[in-house]
């Protein structure tokens, strides 16, 4: 990592000079063009000090700039039990705050009952009918519809329909 790249990227967006944010921090305008140019090192404290300055957080600093924000086909991971494939969209979701996946029934196959738990959850029929079921209550859904709830019932949802059915499918937090 080049911390100094990243330090004169944010004070240049803080529209400071070196001499301002040297100013800032209690030390000297050579200290901070050392460190821009990677000719230095400071210690954590320092380092903090000057990220305080501009705004910034040890945590934000260094995260992980390359973190994956698209998926390819071969990026996803998928299961099949008994006739309901799910296909997990997002391969980090576990660590996200929601998690799809992509749900393929084949005709008279259902996903199974899921406990109910704290979260909500969200879904969009892609192609075919099924039955939601949540608690006692169970709706038809075809091609185009969609559906949104708290998942504090048990929940299920089932092909009702003749062909495969295919749901986009949200639950936040991750519970798949």
């Amino acid at each position: 990592m080049e911390i100094g790249v990243k330090i004169r990227e944010l004070r240049l967006k803080n529209q400071l000079t070196q001499e301002e944010l040297a100013d800032r921090c209690d030390l000297t305008k050579g200290f901070i063009s050392q460190l821009e140019n990677d000719a230095n090192s400071p210690s954590i404290a320092t380092l903090k000090d000057i990220l305080d300055c501009l705004g910034c957080s040890l945590t934000d600093f260094f995260a992980d700039e390359t973190e994956a924000v698209v998926f390819a086909e071969g990026d996803t991971f998928e299961k099949e039990s008994d006739g309901c494939f799910t296909r997990w969209l997002v391969p980090t979701a576990l660590k996200n705050a929601m998690e799809p996946i992509l749900m393929t029934l084949q005709a008279g196959k259902s996903s199974g009952v899921d406990l109910p738990h704290d979260g909500e959850e969200f879904g969009f029929v892609l192609g075919g009918e099924i039955k939601l079921t949540i608690g006692k209550n169970s709706y038809v859904c075809r091609e185009g519809d969609s559906f949104y709830f708290r998942s504090g019932k048990s929940h299920s949802i089932e092909n009702c329909g003749k062909g495969k059915a295919r749901v986009l499918w949200v639950s936040c937090p991750p519970n798949f």
